[in-house]
């Protein structure tokens, strides 16, 4: 078999472990296997009828090719959010533009899977390993619709596919952020002022939950709860004061939001209809100072969450998931992606990624009035409690 394989959406680590060892595992079996770079973007922007375009977005994998890539994170084979069935006219590329007809440049978007299709075709790849959330693995089912073999693999910092317990990256962003929340303890503590520390995690406020669980942080703020900020400014000036070295920390989640206010997003939405999103928690910081007349320290840990070399958890689940995804190939098993359910590996149709949302369970893991993690029983429940 010809595989091939791809990373689509943000970066995480654990991406490269990942695509080294489907290709070790692929060139054991006998099989030939290639990377896609810039995810879908790669094989929206191939034209096989340009050597040049070949070169640019398709790579031979081999043992030495990939030798190295597992000791770094994000990915070597690079990404995009780039949606082949939703493309604006303006980015389409050139050479598919100029075959456009009058009524299709007028259109808002054109799919272009037609090409993708024959893309695959002319290449010879006989199947296809997205690694991606909920966005890049929807499009992957539109190709297992189109009838192309698929076998998907999940990451996503948020950890927020639905139909898997677990998404590479997560424990590493977890991991960084109870890190870099008690070194910025020394400097909110000698200061003695208020922390708000804002985390990535548009709909799923499964970071900022259990970073603050794990840490010890004051309050936690998610994205599933809109919050009261007068209330919030009680809480926490509440636990400075309880504080022998009189300060609080906050965490909170990108989207999340006031009571009466819409999430803060800015820029043009990509092809997945999402904005970028970031600053809730500088205005809950002036909303706070205002309120309370405390010194605020906001920090954003952002991108430094999905930045570096994987942890343990996430090369243990980056491994296994590649070898069950091969496992899964080699049986001739299509349209499914691998997942952890229930502390087990297995596998669930492609068509679950769209079939429902994976947000914090609020009645079981949160406190809404005190705003802050709610963990009383663990007996029974998964490693991170989902």
């Amino acid at each position: 078999m010809k595989i091939g394989i791809l990373t689509g959406g943000g970066d995480v680590p654990g991406l490269n472990v990942a695509i080294k060892t489907a290709v070790f595992r692929a060139i054991d079996e006998g099989h030939e296997i290639v990377g896609i770079r810039r995810g879908w973007g790669g094989l929206l922007e191939l034209n096989l009828d340009d050597p040049t375009s070949l070169e640019k977005t398709v790579i031979p994998l081999d043992k030495q090719v990939v030798r190295k890539i597992d000791r770094s994170g994000g990915t070597f084979l690079h990404t995009s959010r780039t949606n082949p069935g939703k493309v604006k006219p303006k980015d389409a590329p050139d050479f598919l533009q100029s075959g456009l007809s009058e009524a299709d440049k007028e259109a808002k978007t054109h799919d272009f899977t037609p090409h993708v299709l024959k893309n695959l075709e002319r290449l010879g790849v006989n199947v296809l390993i997205p690694i991606g959330g909920d966005d890049t693995l929807s499009y992957g089912q539109r190709l297992h619709q189109e009838n192309f073999p698929v076998i998907a693999i999940p990451k996503t910092m948020d950890n927020d596919v639905y139909g898997t317990d677990y998404c590479i990256g997560f424990s590493t962003a977890v991991t960084r952020s109870v890190e870099f929340i008690h070194q910025l303890r020394t400097s909110t503590g000698s200061h003695e002022r208020i922390a708000i520390v804002e985390l990535f995690g548009r709909n799923s406020g499964e970071t900022s939950l259990i970073t603050a669980y794990l840490a010890g942080v004051d309050r936690a703020i998610i994205s599933e709860v809109p919050f009261d900020v007068k209330h919030l400014a009680e809480l926490v000036m509440t636990d400075k004061r309880a504080n022998p070295s009189n300060y609080a920390m906050v965490t909170i989640s990108e989207g999340a939001q006031m009571i009466g206010s819409d999430v803060i997003e800015y820029g043009e939405a990509d092809a997945y209809g999402h904005k970028k999103l970031g600053g809730i928690g500088q205005q809950t910081g002036d909303v706070l100072s205002k309120l309370t007349g405390e010194g605020i320290i906001y920090q954003q840990i952002s991108y430094l969450m999905r930045s570096g070399a994987p942890d343990a958890l996430d090369r243990m689940v980056a491994v296994n998931y590649a070898n069950l995804a091969m496992d899964l190939i080699i049986s001739g098993t299509r349209g499914r992606m691998v997942a952890l359910r229930d502390g087990a590996y297995t596998h669930v149709p492609m068509s679950m990624v769209g079939t429902g949302v994976k947000r914090v369970d609020v009645d079981e893991l949160y406190d809404v009035k005190q705003y802050r993690p709610k963990v009383r029983h663990v007996l029974g429940k998964p490693m991170f409690l989902y």
